[in-house]
């Protein structure tokens, strides 16, 4: 008897913070939406600010997140995949691997405003490519690369022996063996890593307020001056409009935007690992 009131009591408990957990969130995404769905307009997503025209555009900022989130996982993914499919089917040593993965997980915690110095110090400084989006973005993959890393890895170790020792029982190669069973067994982790990163770099102003500067000028992405292009994503519009300007009408309006964007993104990405795990 005395169990069972424990269940029930258990269930009632792990329901209700279920329900307040919910609750504050469909709270805050709806107080969001109601704050600043009225001021997106064409006009707000597709111009510039300017004084002298009167318009408040977030076009350069939209532009610059997408740079950075671009740069950061074609640079990312690789060595994070890579480094997790090494530490995973070919290292022996187990006291490298598991130092390794402390190593990892342990930059996975450190607070960005650490990667922040870092980055202004190897990159902006050491390498001379000032503040930049290049710059940011090249921090931030080294953010985001235990996420990817570990993520990977955690899939990787899911996928059954048996899989392997068929595939090589077949006569397949290693390496062929891990591109063609290994790795699509485990593509929904690796889809869950680049969710988490890319969710990372749209959330992240710190590390880009440093490296990648705060101006709401529109650039020019060509190839030959991609590194010297500085500017503000939306996170860091989001700041400037609300601190520095106080203007908390558009604030809002970023901010529903990066809601927005991120669910788009989870949708994207999820479509695509159920995708690639059906193929």
């Amino acid at each position: 008897m005395r169990r069972k009131i424990y269940e029930i009591a258990g269930r009632v408990l792990l329901y209700g913070c279920t329900a307040v957990t919910v609750s504050l969130l469909l709270f805050l995404i709806g107080y969001i939406f109601w704050r600043g769905i009225g001021g997106i307009n064409w006009r707000f997503l597709s111009t510039a600010e300017s004084v002298i025209n009167g318009t408040v555009g977030i076009l350069p900022a939209i532009k610059n997140t997408v740079f950075v989130i671009a740069v950061s996982l074609i640079v990312s993914l690789p060595l994070g995949v890579g480094a997790a499919v090494y530490l995973t089917e070919y290292a022996r040593n187990r006291r490298l691997v598991s130092a390794i993965e402390f190593a990892s997980e342990t930059l996975a915690g450190i607070p960005s405003i650490i990667y922040a110095l870092v980055g202004v110090i190897l990159f902006c400084t050491a390498l001379k490519l000032q503040k930049t989006l290049l710059a940011g973005s090249l921090t931030l993959v080294i953010m985001i690369l235990p996420t990817i890393m570990r993520s990977t890895q955690e899939s990787l170790k899911t996928v059954p022996v048996s899989f392997r020792e068929g595939a090589l029982g077949l006569g397949s190669g290693k390496w062929h063996m891990i591109r063609t069973v290994v790795l699509p067994s485990s593509v929904d982790g690796i889809v869950t890593g680049c969710i988490l990163a890319v969710g990372r770099v749209v959330g992240e102003s710190a590390v880009l307020m440093y490296t990648a500067g705060m101006s709401m000028a529109m650039q020019n992405f060509s190839i030959h001056r991609v590194t010297g292009a500085s500017g503000a994503t939306l996170t860091v519009a989001l700041y400037h409009y609300a601190k520095e300007k106080a203007d908390f009408s558009v604030a809002f309006s970023i901010a529903t935007i990066l809601l927005i964007l991120t669910v788009l993104i989870n949708f994207s990405a999820s479509f695509l690992g159920r995708k690639l795990g059906r193929s």
